[in-house]
């Protein structure tokens, strides 16, 4: 169950999302889940995977009618470019609630986070 913002604050209170805590199953993952995540991120990133799913659609259409090599490479690179703007938007996420959460927890969990980060910068900066 989400938390719903206050009526007296102006900023929504994070809710439940899908990558740090344990927590129930998630569909193809391994059941880990977000310590937290901003309900107006989640919205733009929802948005933009629609936008980008749209993108790859005319990609494939543009395949199927035979259209300028150079036009379709165009629009891979935005494609591409949009999905980075939705990795950033989660990895700024994971840094502040669950990398945060894991890192001021200690311990094993503490070394276990600072493994994952290490992991994700060299995984995701190519």
């Amino acid at each position: 169950m989400s938390e719903q913002p206050s009526r007296l604050t102006t900023e929504p209170l994070p809710t439940a999302c899908g990558c740090g805590a344990t927590g129930g199953e998630v569909s193809g993952g391994d059941g880990r889940r977000a310590v937290a995540v901003d309900p107006d991120s989640k919205a733009r990133n929802r948005r933009r995977l629609r936008r980008i799913e749209g993108q790859i659609r005319g990609l494939q259409q543009m395949v199927e009618d035979d259209r300028y090599c150079a036009d379709i490479l165009t629009q891979i690179a935005s494609a591409h470019e949009a999905l980075r703007a939705v990795g950033r938007e989660l990895m700024r996420n994971h840094l502040k609630h669950c990398a945060t959460a894991a890192l001021a927890a200690g311990g094993a969990e503490r070394d276990a986070m600072y493994d994952e980060l290490v992991d994700m910068m060299y995984t995701h900066s190519r």
